[in-house]
């Protein structure tokens, strides 16, 4: 991996693992500032992706042109303006064209509308939702946090969909064991805090088998939940407290100010993916650095390959 891009050891191990992989198709909607068209050609650079380019022509060829970029050897596909770079982009995954589908320099909500469109867009049966996979100094293990950027106050149906696809995300990653916290202010559960009422209900229906693959707790404190003295100090016994490798969130502010807080007082990287679409979604903030864009490249080839082993073993 080039030493410019160079990332903490986790995501050097994680980008390593995608590397020996196929490159996974992905199209590109709309990468028309600098650093959306820089991570798109090192990630293809790095065997990360085959991007696929859908932008338009003078728009982009400035871009490239400013930033000593060549993007010659690139499919491309012509776009008159943002909104039309999402549904062109989206319909290429609908045409099997793409495993992947890449946010560049336009809004999220322009991306997602095209993603969500009932005739033309891309959901399934699962409820969409957003994953940070955070690398976080002096913490051991990566930690998934959802949701801070899709669903802003998720019912118990929709946490079940948001729990279930953190899950499938945890095995594409490796983790040896998905051990999921689900966050409140207490670990006690209080009908005056819904959180806390939904976040027993969740794991009742781990229990039942209606959420799979996974160990679930909650509700559980942050502190509970990732540190295990903390979890000593308030006598919570179970394989999750201090050990929770993925923090399901209340709601969206929550998630929001937890993964900021992290990456700013922490200085922790965070990889956005968005899972429960056809393909995985590289959401990435238009403020991210490059490492942060190869390393949410890296996830979304990790759940691409992941899919495509569970295709074929359904099949088989």
């Amino acid at each position: 991996m080039s030493t410019q891009y160079a990332g903490r050891e986790r995501y050097d191990r994680l980008l390593r693992a995608a590397q020996a992989l196929p490159p996974v198709a992905t199209a590109v909607a709309h990468p028309c500032d600098r650093v959306s068209l820089e991570g798109v050609v090192e990630a293809a650079r790095l065997g990360l992706v085959d991007a696929i380019l859908v932008a338009p022509p003078a728009r982009i060829r400035r871009v490239a042109e400013e930033a000593g970029l060549d993007i010659s050897r690139y499919p491309f596909i012509e776009s008159a303006h943002s909104h039309d770079s999402a549904a062109k982009a989206v319909e290429l995954v609908r045409e099997g064209k793409a495993e992947a589908l890449m946010k560049g320099s336009l809004h999220t909500d322009e991306l997602m509308g095209a993603v969500v469109v009932r005739d033309t867009g891309i959901r399934t049966e699962r409820r969409i939702s957003h994953c940070f996979v955070m690398d976080v100094p002096g913490h051991e293990n990566p930690l998934i946090i959802t949701d801070a950027a899709v669903n802003i106050a998720p019912d118990l149906a929709a946490k079940a969909d948001i729990v279930q696809n953190a899950i499938d995300l945890g095995y594409a990653l490796q983790f040896e064991e998905v051990r999921v916290a689900i966050l409140s202010a207490m670990e006690t559960v209080n009908p005056k805090v819904p959180s806390t009422v939904e976040a027993a209900a969740l794991c009742k229906m781990a229990d039942r088998g209606q959420i799979t693959g996974g160990v679930l707790d909650g509700p559980l404190a942050l502190d509970n939940a990732i540190d295990t003295e903390a979890a000593a100090i308030k006598h919570i016994v179970s394989p999750v407290a201090g050990r929770a490798n993925v923090l399901v969130v209340p709601d969206l502010e929550a998630g929001n100010m937890l993964a900021k807080s992290l990456s700013f007082l922490a200085e922790a990287d965070a990889a956005g993916i968005v899972l429960g679409a056809r393909v995985p979604i590289i959401l990435t903030s238009r403020a991210d650095s490059v490492t942060t864009r190869l390393a949410s490249c890296a996830v979304a080839s990790l759940v691409a390959a992941a899919r495509r082993q569970n295709a074929a073993a359904a099949v088989r």
